[in-house]
């Protein structure tokens, strides 16, 4: 399992929104563009798909942009991952047919890897990241004499 620009640029966007959800603010897509430095054309089709997914909301309007559609701390990095990625790549599951004993074995393992890394991302929440990224930002504020 890789973490794909795709993915990687779509939880920067999330992780933006996520910070602003207690204040209601919104974000435009070229304010993020420019936070997180993603390409603006490229952020506008993964805000879409973030929307069909209905992990965000648009607004329209002079001051519209884009909110998360729940609680950050609803919202699952495997939920982001799934929506982005597909389904499929969540769930692939292995064909046994004409295959041979070593690939069968093989592919097992590959399936309980998978299994392990979604359980993993079912783990942590939008939340998650904003608490990670706070304590991060506080340690690098810290003076050392």
């Amino acid at each position: 399992m890789e973490l794909s620009n795709k993915s990687e640029y779509a939880l920067l966007a999330l992780l933006e929104l996520a910070s602003r959800y207690s204040s209601g603010e919104s974000l435009q897509i070229r304010q993020m563009a420019v936070l997180q430095d993603i390409p603006n054309r490229y952020l506008e089709q993964l805000l879409a798909t973030l929307r069909r997914g209905g992990l965000i909301k648009s607004i329209r309007g002079a001051k519209g942009g884009y909110v998360l559609a729940r609680e950050p701390k609803k919202i699952t990095l495997l939920d982001a991952w799934s929506c982005i990625e597909g389904v499929e790549a969540v769930t692939a599951k292995v064909e046994q047919h004409g295959k041979t004993l070593e690939t069968q074995i093989i592919e097992e393992v590959w399936q309980e890897a998978r299994q392990a890394a979604n359980a993993v991302l079912e783990n942590y929440t939008l939340q998650d990241l904003c608490d990670r990224r706070s304590t991060q930002q506080k340690k690098e504020l810290m003076y050392y004499i």
